[in-house]
């Protein structure tokens, strides 16, 4: 009996969950941004601009949503030298499970910079959250958002300088960037290391690859891949939610299943297709020549019978990642034992 990890049913949607337009720092306009990624193929955009948010919806048409949405820098006190760029920072953005929301409790509008600032609304001027980079406020931060209907993914880690200790503590992200094409092109490239350092203490973050676009030079180098019943704003909203949906640089999962012990991977011709775990029993198939596995088929018994959650403490999980010969890679999210076993 097949169980599907990533629904049978349904339609994938190409989308790109960070994004600045002229409305914070980006070169591009919300109507450019759609026209360039529409164009591309895109039907969904989260206009991630910063520090404030808008209402875009009337962009969306029968094949594009822009999704609301905001990003909001909290950066560590400066040190000696005063320039920006030796000190931390977290940025999380913040996606509206409500189209219509415009503010949130975690908002300043005395952080606005830029154009930013030409669009702060009078719903916006009644927050003056005093955000201080600690795991306790990022925390709050977080935890405020959950509560009022935002998904709060943490980005591009490396650029903003963090270290384990800087985001082992973050409780309640839906999502990590593990590829931003913007940072990227800086020479900034985010790994996995804190998507698995935050699952292994059991924090059930998803992988997320995006551009943080500001001009046309940083677009289309990552996204996600969203299976939902329909491009209406709350089925897409549910399957992020979710989980129904893969993170890409290029690469593509076409289908991802159980059968009884056996883990079935249906892909895009690539060089590689691994099955990650919490531990060290990774499994591995790798073409002779490069470019060719589009099938692949892993036997999960000897994992099951290995896993010992009650002695570790530590969630039992995989999670799937396939290269193709370009480089380019595919990441799914986490499963549990509960998701894996039919």
């Amino acid at each position: 009996m097949k169980k599907y990890l990533i629904p049978n049913e349904g339609k994938f949607y190409k989308a790109n969950l960070h994004i600045h337009t002229t409305m914070s720092d980006g070169r591009e306009t919300p109507e450019e941004v759609k026209a360039a990624y529409k164009a591309a193929g895109y039907s969904v955009v989260a206009f991630t601009d910063h520090e404030i948010m808008l209402d875009h919806s009337d962009l969306a048409d029968e094949d594009f949503l822009p999704i609301t949405s905001f990003e909001k820098s909290i950066n560590a006190v400066s040190p000696a030298t005063g320039f920006p760029h030796h000190r931390k920072t977290a940025h999380l953005n913040f996606l509206s499970k409500d189209p219509h929301k415009l503010a949130c409790s975690v908002m300043n509008p005395a952080t606005t910079w830029g154009n930013a600032k030409e669009h702060i609304s009078e719903e916006l001027k009644k927050y003056s959250y005093e955000a201080e980079y600690t795991t306790e406020c990022l925390n709050d931060v977080i935890a405020r958002a959950n509560r009022e209907g935002f998904l709060v993914t943490l980005n591009h880690p490396v650029w903003s300088l963090q270290n384990y200790e800087d985001y082992i503590g973050l409780k309640g992200l839906w999502g990590l960037e593990v590829y931003n094409t913007g940072c990227a092109l800086m020479g900034c490239p985010d790994t996995v290391q804190p998507l698995d350092d935050l699952l292994r203490v059991n924090e059930n973050v998803f992988p997320l690859a995006t551009d943080d676009a500001h001009s046309p030079a940083d677009h289309f180098g990552g996204y996600v891949m969203i299976k939902a019943q329909s491009l209406a704003y709350t089925e897409v909203m549910g399957a992020l939610e979710c989980g129904d949906f893969y993170a890409s640089t290029g690469a593509e999962i076409r289908s991802l299943y159980v059968d009884g012990n056996k883990l079935v991977v249906d892909c895009s011709p690539v060089r590689s297709v691994t099955v990650c775990t919490e531990c060290r029993s990774n499994m591995h198939r790798t073409a002779l020549y490069a470019g060719h596995i589009t099938h692949a088929e892993f036997d999960l018994s000897g994992y099951f019978a290995g896993c010992a959650e009650e002695l570790t403490g530590r969630r039992a999980y995989i999670r799937v990642v396939v290269t193709g010969a370009d480089g380019s890679s595919a990441y799914t999210r986490a499963y549990g034992l509960k998701e894996l076993k039919v």
